[in-house]
């Protein structure tokens, strides 16, 4: 292996882990605060708003552990392209917003999470990922 491809996957892995720790973070913080996110779903009417926010925390914390350690790479993704899709346009949906700093507010975790959604998918287009289980 060439210098250059060991730096490839360095870099690889160590991206790898802090976007998996993201999305785990993401899950920790749906469980520790599940009543208040259960709160926000339901002004936004989201059905079941407790469950759906516990069951939106099961969907980060398996697409996060499955990028995490490179298992089921295709599925963990698919879950958290659901994940970005649903809950950006009706969590973050900031054209409904009068109010500039809410909309901006807003505005900012849409498009983090249309970034985040394009990054995935260009996941999905690596066939191996170094150093996985």
């Amino acid at each position: 292996m060439a210098v250059f491809e060991l730096y490839e996957c360095f870099f690889f892995v160590i991206g790898r882990i802090i976007v998996g720790l993201y999305f785990l973070f993401g899950a920790y913080n749906h469980w520790v605060h599940l009543k208040t996110m259960g709160e926000y779903a339901g002004s936004k009417g989201v059905p079941a708003p407790g469950f759906a926010s516990a069951f939106t925390g099961l969907m980060l914390f398996l697409g996060g552990l499955s990028i995490l350690f490179g298992v089921f790479t295709i599925i963990g993704i698919i879950i958290l392209e659901v994940f970005l899709l649903g809950v950006s346009f009706k969590m973050h949906n900031f054209w409904t917003y009068q109010d500039p700093q809410q909309r901006m507010a807003q505005q900012v975790n849409f498009t983090k999470n249309m970034a985040l959604f394009g990054f995935l998918l260009m996941l999905l287009y690596l066939s191996h990922w170094p150093v996985s289980l």
